[in-house]
């Protein structure tokens, strides 16, 4: 079951985005033990996300687009957050 970030992402990315297509990927375990291990489970996301939003964008904007919807997640809660944003026609 997804934790308490882990869904919280999930719903701002949907509200921001209405994504066709949308996984955040806790990855933390990967990392345990490691430099940002904060020892919470949710220290580790890659996020999967399609949208039209990001039609027209380039990688850079794709990614400063995500962080925005995730507000103080990224950086703050989160010590690393992988973004592999794309738009539909791709």
């Amino acid at each position: 079951m997804p934790g308490p970030v882990q869904q919280e992402m999930e719903k701002l990315l949907e509200e921001a985005f209405r994504p066709t297509k949308l996984e955040v990927i806790n990855d933390s375990a990967k990392h345990h033990g490691h430099s940002g291990d904060d020892g919470s489970g949710e220290s580790h996301f890659t996020v999967v996300i399609e949208a039209t939003a990001f039609a027209d964008k380039g990688r850079l904007e794709r990614q400063r687009m995500v962080n925005r919807a995730l507000g103080d997640i990224p950086g703050q809660r989160v010590h690393a957050l992988a973004i592999h944003a794309t738009a539909p026609t791709e």
